[in-house]
């Protein structure tokens, strides 16, 4: 049995929430240096070179990528043979709320109806899976509220298949316009239950851009959709052009045979996503 001690979790988690606000992954950037290089509009042109601008002034300064720098959303997978020292969501809690009092960021966690501010960020919303091997692996990333309200979930009937998923990802970025400060990355649950579509689709947002989906058929699906959304026009920063998502992202569970659970998470172009294994 592999021992954890609480005081490593909570270091290993404000190193993600810190990285995480400064330094936007490398394919992420690399993603906007190509769609910069193929764009036809200038002004989409001229706004990539600022992304990619924000993004290494972030990283030299310290800075956060955003002022919105989100809520503490964390997936963790506590493998079978991990005996963790303490209370794991007091832990991971803690550590978020250190992480973001020590970078000097943004407290964006209120009640929802007084929105009274907690003050600290908190509660983080965490998310476990208990896995084989002795490993403990935590997923953190801080979503904004831009993108995170363009988010929807649904119920599709069984019969509307892969042409009604397609509609309704595509319409929904067509509403989404520029709100979710595009070029987004687009996370797509299929499956599940009402509850786990959403997460689903959330988590799918943390497999690179470069990794291509390992279901030859869901790669193809996400193809179609990331030619579909990007044939809509809406541009970075919805000013237009060719760029208004850099990548789809889709995970799939199965479902009731009456039901087809569909959901869409929204990422901004500053996908602010880090993990460690510990």
């Amino acid at each position: 049995m592999k021992v954890i001690k609480a005081e490593q979790i909570h270091d290993a988690v404000v190193d993600l929430v810190l990285k995480a606000a400064r330094y936007l992954p490398e394919d992420v950037k690399t993603a906007i240096r190509v769609a910069r290089n193929t764009e036809t509009s200038d002004s989409a042109k001229e706004i990539l070179g600022q992304l990619l601008e924000n993004a290494d002034l972030a990283k030299e300064s310290g800075l956060p990528l955003c002022q919105d720098t989100g809520l503490g959303v964390f997936y963790v997978e506590i493998g079978d043979e991990v005996q963790i020292e303490g209370n794991i969501t007091e832990i991971i809690n803690n550590a978020m709320i250190d992480g973001y009092q020590k970078g000097l960021l943004r407290k964006s966690s209120c009640h929802p109806l007084t929105r009274k501010n907690t003050m600290d960020n908190s509660p983080a919303v965490i998310h476990f899976t208990h896995v084989a091997g002795d490993k403990l692996t935590i997923k953190h990333m801080a979503k904004g509220g831009g993108s995170e309200n363009m988010s929807r979930c649904t119920m599709l009937t069984p019969a509307q298949g892969w042409e009604g998923i397609k509609e309704f990802v595509v319409r929904r970025m067509a509403e989404a316009g520029p709100n979710p400060c595009p070029p987004t990355i687009v996370g797509v649950g299929i499956g599940g239950t009402f509850d786990l579509a959403p997460s689903l689709a959330k988590e799918a947002l943390f497999r690179p851009l470069s990794a291509e989906n390992p279901d030859p058929e869901l790669a193809a699906m996400e193809k179609e959709l990331l030619d579909e959304i990007n044939q809509l026009g809406i541009g970075p920063m919805g000013l237009g052009g060719k760029t208004t998502c850099l990548g789809v992202k889709i995970a799939m569970h199965p479902c009731h045979i009456a039901s087809l659970p569909l959901a869409v998470n929204v990422q901004c172009h500053s996908s602010r996503i880090k993990e460690v294994t510990l």
